[in-house]
């Protein structure tokens, strides 16, 4: 997991009110890219920041030109966009970055980490060197995530029938 701060953060924005060109390392807001997307460079690599009460489907035939899909956690209670970062690494095989920003807290970073997501920018007051830790507290799960998709009566299965035919 990696955990972004505004100062050290290679993407930038542009902002509503100016005209967007293509340039490496441009974030764009969803109605941007929508707007941009016919005329951006097949070979330039963009991000987008994607709303959390939009179908990521709608995303799904542009996700090869982007290196970055930002989701949005408006509030810590609203959990639409772990569905989202779920479905791009494991039904659209996303392989670029899913950052989650917002009222990102501490607590959530193990389960963001279990959907998909490989960035976080914590929501101000928040301790980066806590969220690391939290990391650590659990050793395996007994659902499956996009990590490792059996659950843990599945994998144990699995185990036992291979010391068997040891």
């Amino acid at each position: 997991m990696e955990f972004i701060t505004p100062e050290q953060d290679r993407w930038h924005t542009v902002a509503d009110d100016q005209p967007v060109t293509p340039a490496a390392g441009t974030l764009l807001s969803w109605a941007q890219w929508r707007e941009a997307r016919a005329t951006w460079p097949a070979d330039l690599k963009a991000g987008v920041v994607f709303p959390n009460d939009a179908d990521i489907e709608e995303l799904a035939d542009d996700l090869p030109r982007l290196d970055l899909v930002v989701l949005q956690f408006p509030k810590w209670t609203d959990g639409r966009a772990y569905s989202q970062a779920r479905l791009l690494r494991t039904r659209f095989r996303f392989q670029g970055q899913v950052r989650a920003v917002g009222d990102v807290v501490v607590d959530m970073v193990p389960l963001l980490a279990r959907t998909g997501v490989d960035a976080v920018v914590l929501r101000a007051g928040q301790s980066v060197e806590i969220a690391r830790s939290t990391l650590g507290f659990f050793p395996s799960y007994y659902q499956g995530d996009v990590h490792q998709h059996q659950p843990l009566f599945k994998r144990e299965a699995s185990a036992g029938a291979a010391e068997v035919t040891q």
